[in-house]
């Protein structure tokens, strides 16, 4: 598979100057853009095999949060937050040079797809939410801050793909290649040869340093009228059956892919599952937003 070539943007905030990086998939005089943004340490690459195939309608473009994968780590360290993250989506909706795009977000690029869709005037047509809801209980977020931040060292790719494995064996089940490539664009090696994990430690600070409390993004949720697609890891902590219900009954009233023997996140490589967003996308009504 060829896989486009990285190129760059530099956005300006208060985390000063910095470069993106990010995949164009498709025609890119396509008007019909879906712009996908990854988990918290996660990368653009995520969504390789959901590009492909979804590239044949429409442009795919996928980038890496400042201080993860190809992207700039930022200077300021307590700029990796939301506010810093809605300039960078700006950012991205400019270079794709439309107006209006679709959006995929996992986790994280979830979250941040939620707070830009409930703004007035939003760019969002349709938004895809990948295992994140308006409430966020505050136990998986302790699981999470037990492990973001930490730099674990690999003497060989083959101990960093059995730690990816255990890791994040709640994406589900997937072929040996994926892993590989969940390796390949995980990983950066270290002055001494050693391998770790491919983002900025400090993405941590401004995560820790808010009080461990449940997330409440009720209204937020209630301010979003775009049509919505939730994809529920059926065993998912981060997204319970309970929110995900509630999330089909209130504010946009979403649509919900539950993906079985999956927890937080469903990885969306495989074609059922992308075929099913793929469907969704191509029927979804925009009109019934306006």
């Amino acid at each position: 598979m060829r896989r486009p070539p990285t190129q760059h943007v530099t956005s300006c905030s208060n985390a000063g100057l910095h470069q993106l990086a990010y995949t164009d998939w498709g025609d890119t005089a396509n008007p019909q853009v879906l712009i996908c943004a990854h988990g918290l340490t996660r990368n653009k690459h995520d969504f390789d095999a959901l590009a492909q195939q979804l590239s044949a309608q429409r442009r795919v473009i996928c980038f890496d949060f400042p201080g993860r994968g190809d992207s700039d780590w930022l200077a300021n360290k307590t700029a990796y937050e939301y506010q810093q993250y809605v300039v960078d989506a700006m950012v991205m909706l400019a270079r794709s040079g439309v107006t209006q795009i679709d959006w995929l977000g996992t986790s994280m690029g979830g979250i941040l797809g939620m707070l830009i869709a409930s703004m007035p005037a939003s760019p969002i047509r349709r938004l895809i939410i990948n295992d994140v809801g308006p409430f966020i209980p505050k136990e998986a977020l302790r699981r999470i801050a037990d492990y973001v931040g930490k730099q674990p060292v690999f003497n060989t790719a083959a101990e960093l793909n059995a730690y990816m494995r255990t890791t994040y064996s709640s994406f589900g089940r997937l072929p040996d290649q994926q892993w590989d490539d969940y390796c390949q664009f995980g990983q950066r090696q270290l002055d001494n040869g050693q391998l770790t994990l491919n983002y900025d430690p400090d993405i941590s600070i401004a995560f820790k340093e808010a009080p461990l409390d449940d997330v409440n993004l009720w209204p937020v949720w209630e301010s979003i009228h775009q049509p919505c697609l939730v994809v529920h890891g059926e065993d998912s902590d981060l997204l319970s059956r309970e929110t995900a219900h509630k999330m089909h009954l209130t504010g946009p009233k979403a649509d919900i892919l539950r993906i079985p023997k999956t927890g937080h996140a469903p990885a969306l490589a495989n074609i059922a599952d992308i075929t099913a967003i793929q469907n969704w996308l191509n029927t979804a009504n925009i009109s019934s937003a306006l």
